[in-house]
């Protein structure tokens, strides 16, 4: 069954923003939208989105500000952020994963990759009906409430943090090569730099503190999660 989600639009275009909005809305989502950075942050916080289609080069406060903000707010920390930038390099994709984006975009793009973007991002946040959580050492998912914990202290993951350390526990100490991941974490289809699933890796591992010394990078293949700690690479 089809569910209505509410898309935050971020988007300093006005011509932009309504066609964004107007898609969504045809999509059967509902779309809000801000037109600066600032007034983006505050909405988030307000209204709670399932999802923020965000714009980088924003005034009064850029994408990259209002990303880290909302990451770092316990009530807004798991919602799902899609970028819209200019900005092609690499380093500027990376820049925007690192704050915790969940997928990146490049102006100019076209509407029905990006409805199709908010689509697979919208699947990745959907919980898996009857799943039962998964344990490795002090470090547990539960997949039916979205919740993931080391010590039974929860931990603050981002969508993509989420799917890709659930993937690594499913997996029972397998190795998955990074282009599994990119598929397991963000849908097939997907086209991301092997760079984008280190960076989005090395947060993983970041916030499991100590015991992200559990995930093992596999130099040449991939990565894989086992119960004995080794130095993280």
């Amino acid at each position: 069954m089809f569910t209505s989600n509410r898309i935050l639009v971020v988007e300093d275009e006005a011509d932009l923003s309504d066609i964004i909005s107007f898609n969504l809305q045809r999509a059967g989502h509902t779309p809000l939208q801000a037109h600066d950075g600032a007034a983006g942050l505050t909405m988030a916080k307000r209204e709670r989105p399932d999802l923020v289609v965000l714009d980088l080069m924003l005034p009064k406060m850029d994408g990259l500000e209002v990303a880290r903000r909302l990451r770092a707010e316990p009530t807004t920390a798991s919602i799902p952020i899609i970028m819209l930038t200019a900005r092609a390099e690499e380093r500027d994709q990376l820049s925007g994963l690192a704050t915790g984006a969940d997928d990146y975009i490049t102006k100019p793009f076209s509407i029905p990759v990006l409805m199709a973007r908010v689509d697979a991002v919208l699947r990745r946040t959907s919980p898996a009906a009857g799943v039962s959580s998964s344990a490795i050492g002090p470090v547990q998912v539960n997949l039916d409430t979205h919740e993931a914990s080391v010590d039974g202290e929860p931990l603050r993951l981002t969508t993509t943090e989420f799917k890709l350390l659930t993937a690594l526990m499913q997996a029972e100490g397998r190795v998955l090569t990074r282009q599994e991941l990119i598929s397991r974490a963000m849908g097939p289809g997907i086209r991301v730099t092997d760079r984008a699933i280190d960076v989005h890796l090395a947060a993983v591992r970041k916030k499991l503190g100590d015991s992200g010394a559990l995930i093992k990078t596999v130099r040449g293949v991939g990565y894989r999660m086992s119960p004995e700690r080794e130095t993280a690479h």
